[in-house]
């Protein structure tokens, strides 16, 4: 598992390059698979003769009524919004989704792969969203590369969260760290594919061009790699969402390996990824959306997981930039 304020333009994981760009749905490793939230069932239809009592069944597509599961791929490496956890996927989008699937009347099953395949997996049908703190910006919903180059239709998000990218360091911040600046000429980790990556690689620009030296950016296929190499002192810091560098903070060797510097920057929406194709989806999701934060389910969600300074209080459509 966004840039951030970017797992995860939180300002948080935020994660800005282009998900899908670099992998194709082939390349997907499928970790965790199967029911992994919890949501009323969603089969029976009038068709049959039955009916869904769920407050917006009716709104959704009917290959998905008829399904009663709605698939959602996703990257279980990302505490506190989705991780693996006694062979389930849980946390902040898990839990989040569960509540949609109430208001929809369906299960929502969740499937981990690589994050930067998950927009490509949606849009070759394999899952009918992709949920894995995925900023929303104009790059993702053109389907464009970090240069503009068409690489594929892209996709429409539904936003539920924000989220902005934070900096953090070894416990003691031996090396002086304060804010993203200061990581001219130095190494520093960060999960490939990723909104956080794409603002580390526009911070080393802006060092080259005031004559300092450029980042010395590593790049780990997962965030966990990133996270090993920054405790070891390979990386004088890590860069990402803010939402998931807090929980890191927190719980990392109980709260003793690492430390957040500075504050969030880049801040942006989450959203949930539904093919251009699939607008009854999207308008379902948004409307289910909005009807959690209206009951108070979401901002419960959000308190379990201490991540209520991502709250939105209306789901938007396409809001990123």
């Amino acid at each position: 598992m966004t840039a951030s304020t970017t797992r995860r333009t939180t300002a948080a994981r935020s994660r800005i390059a282009a998900v899908g760009a670099i992998a194709v749905a082939g390349a997907l490793l499928l970790t965790g698979c199967g029911d992994q939230t919890e949501g009323s069932g969603g089969s029976d239809t009038k068709e049959s003769g039955k009916t869904n009592s769920a407050p917006l069944f009716d709104k959704l597509p009917k290959d998905i009524q008829n399904a009663g599961v709605l698939k959602a791929g996703t990257n279980a490496e990302y505490a506190p919004m989705e991780f693996q956890e006694g062979g389930k996927i849980v946390g902040v989008d898990p839990d989040i989704a569960a509540a949609l699937g109430e208001k929809l009347g369906v299960k929502v099953e969740f499937t981990s792969g690589n994050f930067d395949g998950l927009i490509t997996a949606l849009n070759s049908g394999r899952y009918d969203i992709a949920m894995s703190s995925i900023t929303d910006n104009k790059q993702r919903q053109e389907g464009l590369d970090d240069k503009g180059k068409k690489l594929g239709p892209g996709v429409d998000f539904v936003d539920y969260f924000v989220a902005g990218t934070a900096v953090y360091v070894q416990k003691g911040n031996p090396k002086g760290i304060n804010s993203i600046e200061d990581l001219c000429g130095q190494p520093a980790a960060v999960q490939r594919g990723t909104t956080y990556e794409k603002a580390l690689q526009d911070q080393s620009k802006k060092c080259t061009d005031a004559g300092k030296k450029a980042v010395k950016i590593q790049s780990f296929e997962n965030d966990t790699e990133a996270q090993t190499r920054v405790k070891s002192g390979g990386a004088v810091a890590g860069v990402n969402d803010y939402p998931v560098a807090v929980d890191l903070a927190r719980k990392a060797d109980n709260g003793n390996a690492f430390e957040i510097v500075g504050e969030q920057v880049d801040a942006g929406p989450f959203g949930i990824a539904v093919n251009k194709d699939n607008k009854q989806l999207t308008e379902a999701l948004e409307a289910a959306v909005n009807a959690i934060i209206e009951d108070g389910t979401y901002k419960k969600i959000l308190a379990k997981w201490g991540a209520e300074t991502g709250a939105i209080d209306k789901a938007v459509v396409n809001g990123g930039k």
